[in-house]
């Protein structure tokens, strides 16, 4: 078990949560499959609830706030000044979808998209850090960037947070581990480009990954409770991984632990 407290440093991934159409069902669904127990927010906090997993945060969920807006999760990457990071989005080729605001006295947010499209929050705590629980069943394990263009994706966060890579695998397919600073020993989230691409139509897109100390189980559980299999399991270097879809057609991921 990995916990977590106080601030995540900026540009480490920090939070995740869930934008759907009915909320309740979530909640049951992920509750069924990673176990999570949930906390309402105050009634200002419009229907947000907390995923809790042994008593830390682990994750969000929240209504759909915009009309078009996809049933998706949302990565976070965290900031010091919400305002300034979104800004800097600016200069370096994105795009700000939601300006900085505050959320109560929980942080400040913006919403931003990478020049490849992928869209991903920015967070900056103050009552609430981000994830208090990761590595482990049922808790976040890892965030990363599918994109078109790796090179574009890795420049753009590279001049946001300074990442650094560490690039390995297949040459045609290379994986890109980000790491905060050269000499720090484990990267922090990845950038690739998926074999064969994403479908004609997809833009960019970052992907939460979630621990699982029996993968098939996890994926079984899944569709027990209305989601499907996008892609395995199968087995790979860091462990048997799926990709699946919940109940309301959110794609996330799950990883041996």
């Amino acid at each position: 078990m990995s916990e977590h407290t106080g601030a995540w440093a900026p540009g480490s991934p920090c939070w995740s949560d869930l934008g759907v159409g009915d909320v309740p069902a979530a909640r049951d669904f992920y509750a069924g499959v990673f176990g999570w127990r949930f906390e309402d927010g105050p009634p200002e906090s419009g229907g947000y609830v907390m995923a809790l997993l042994d008593d830390r945060p682990v994750a969000g969920v929240g209504p759909l706030m915009g009309e078009g807006q996809p049933v998706s999760w949302t990565a976070y990457l965290a900031t010091d000044d919400a305002d300034t990071t979104a800004t800097a989005v600016t200069s370096a080729g994105g795009t700000v979808v939601t300006p900085p605001f505050d959320v109560m006295d929980v942080g400040r947010m913006a919403v931003a998209a990478d020049p490849t499209g992928a869209v991903f929050g920015l967070w900056q705590g103050r009552a609430h850090d981000g994830y208090g629980l990761v590595n482990q069943a049922g808790a976040p394990c890892w965030n990363e960037v599918h994109t078109r263009d790796a090179e574009a994706a890795k420049t753009f966060y590279a001049t946001l947070f300074g990442y650094t890579y560490d690039v390995f695998g297949d040459p045609a397919e290379p994986y890109a581990a980000a790491k905060l600073h050269p000499e720090d020993p484990a990267p922090v989230d990845g950038v690739f480009t998926p074999p064969g691409g994403l479908p004609d139509g997809v833009p960019g897109y970052w992907l939460t990954w979630f621990g699982s100390t029996d993968t098939d189980a996890t994926v079984a559980t899944v569709t027990a409770h209305g989601g499907s299999v996008l892609m395995g399991p199968f087995d790979s270097p860091f462990g048997r991984s799926a990709v699946v879809a919940g109940a309301q057609g959110e794609v996330f991921a799950v990883v041996a632990v």
